[in-house]
């Protein structure tokens, strides 16, 4: 390999570790965002299943090692160091590897995790009550936001025990963030219970499940594009770093800067 072809890899290595290490910051900041943020309806999940706590600490894990990853490579790139961009290809493997195995279980699996958030997403709808709960003020988030209400519909709503303890009394309670301002009603209000004017509430009709699937359904082609382009991008990382490798006959230690 000539010697324009060697430095043109080196650098072209080098950005695509740039790109990586930002990648992976990209990553731990979105597992941080999933643990620290309490508006989200991920938190609604997020207090009652311990596989998503781990699952956010696992990207965490994962964000800082392909930081870590694009800090040697871009050593191993720059100063032509074999043993350090060896690494860098068998660390890439791996997490692709890892990537394709776990977008595999979450497809095979996806039947279990709908009914797993259904069960977890209608507990916190029958014990809701709207006074300063994290999990309570993210689910009103998402009703808020996506236009919908309860898992499936309204009528998930109907087993609140408040609402429930309240006709008894005569008072028509309905969830505030459900409040379709397109219909008559009372005054619209971020979160907890409105009383109702009439029996039948001023809600939206549509379950948030299948507002969250509709979501998907219409992102599905960029949420497919930025998968298939970070996997290309990883292959391109192994390929150039193996090129490099094997045009490096002989390393010379003395080019490494000394800290």
């Amino acid at each position: 390999m000539g010697k324009g072809c060697i430095a043109a890899t080196k650098y072209f290595l080098f950005l695509f570790n740039l790109l990586f290490f930002i990648f992976g910051a990209v990553i731990m900041g979105f597992g941080l965002w999933v643990i620290l943020d309490n508006q989200s309806f991920i938190t609604v999940l997020q207090e009652s299943s311990t596989t998503l706590k781990v699952g956010a600490y696992i990207l965490i894990g994962i964000g800082s090692l392909s930081m870590l990853m694009g800090f040697v490579g871009c050593i191993g790139a720059i100063y032509e160091v074999r043993c350090l961009l060896g690494l860098f290809f068998t660390c890439l493997l791996l997490i692709l590897i890892a990537q394709v195995t776990a977008a595999v279980l979450i497809y095979f699996q996806r039947d279990r995790l709908k009914h797993e958030m259904s069960t977890i997403v209608n507990t916190v709808l029958v014990n809701y009550t709207g006074h300063n709960k994290t999990s309570e003020h993210a689910w009103d988030y998402l009703q808020r936001t996506m236009k919908c209400c309860g898992w499936t519909g309204p009528s998930n709503w109907t087993e609140n025990l408040l609402i429930k303890s309240q006709k008894n009394n005569s008072q028509i309670l309905y969830p505030c963030s459900c409040r379709n301002d397109s219909i008559s009603g009372t005054d619209i209000k971020e979160r907890g219970l409105c009383e109702a004017l009439s029996a039948d509430w001023p809600v939206f009709t549509t379950g948030c499940v299948s507002s969250v699937e509709d979501w998907l359904l219409r992102n599905y082609g960029v949420i497919l594009g930025v998968l298939i382009a970070i996997a290309v991008i990883e292959l391109l990382g192994m390929m150039l770093s193996m090129c490099l490798c094997k045009s490096v006959q002989q390393e010379d230690y003395t080019k490494v800067p000394k800290y």
